[in-house]
């Protein structure tokens, strides 16, 4: 088998509804959307990296930083039905083919995201057989994080295959006060990146209606909801995603301080 070819794909609107334009606000003296774009070109993994956004303002800036962009839609939903809806661009970038191309989905506005995190993506993804569907990190929370909304959490069956992945604690400790859940079950953090086999991507648009998505605001339920498998494998820690303008703030602080290859 021809060995897998390997795409990374950045989602990106300015017009976020919680922080709007946060893919463009400076960190250390660069846009955040920039060190994201960097960090990933700094894996030695992928084939290529590219922008996928529905703003000429980002692909213009993007092109300047020395980054491939590819043009969506503006009505694309999430980040990854941003990159379903171009993924056969993204396969021909890459001469690969449907099958045998892994799109790795790096969220906009992760600014820390460690490259190794890339390259760990793909080596677990080809190390296995058969080849996933769907792939992401996870890891073990802190007590504190267990209740935040704002964290997601992933419930993991014995084999490792999401069971769920909710904005609520999961799962939910019967007749115990909830400060001390944590003592009574494992509760795995979502690293918000997905490597998915394109072929899957090319199925996304055709995918029913997903109730739970929406009410949870959580993509990858559409997938769970369709019966696809998401596989996961566990990391040391997450990598900081700015929401709010309270992570905007933690990640200027963090900043100051960040070194590469260090998680925060």
């Amino acid at each position: 088998m021809a060995p897998m070819k390997v795409v990374v794909a950045v989602p990106a609107r300015l017009e976020s509804s919680r922080l709007p334009r946060k893919v463009l606000a400076n960190i250390a003296g660069k846009p955040m959307l920039q060190h994201v774009l960097e960090r990933c070109q700094k894996a030695s993994t992928p084939d290529a990296v590219v922008l996928c956004t529905d703003s000429i303002e980002l692909q213009e800036l993007a092109l300047e930083w020395g980054c491939s962009v590819v043009m969506t839609s503006a009505d694309c939903a999430s980040g990854s039905e941003r990159i379903a809806s171009v993924v056969d661009h993204l396969i021909a970038l890459v001469d690969g083919v449907s099958s045998d191309t892994l799109v790795i989905n790096v969220q906009g506005d992760q600014p820390f995201i460690d490259p190794c995190a890339v390259d760990s993506m793909t080596m677990e993804f080809c190390s296995r057989q058969p080849t996933p569907d769907v792939l992401t990190p996870v890891y073990r929370m802190a007590a504190e994080r267990i209740h935040d909304p704002d964290v997601v959490k992933t419930l993991v069956s014995a084999n490792g295959n999401a069971i769920y992945f909710s904005r609520a604690a999961i799962p939910h400790v019967r007749g115990v006060p909830p400060s001390e859940w944590h003592a009574h079950a494992s509760y795995w953090g979502h690293v918000g990146i997905y490597g998915y086999r394109a072929d899957v991507l090319q199925r996304w648009l055709d995918l029913p209606y997903s109730p739970l998505e929406k009410v949870e605001m959580l993509e990858q339920l559409r997938l769970l909801e369709a019966g696809i498998q998401i596989g996961t494998f566990p990391v040391e820690s997450e990598s900081l995603s700015v929401d709010t303008s309270e992570h905007l703030a933690i990640a200027r602080r963090k900043a100051i301080h960040y070194r590469p290859g260090q998680e925060i």
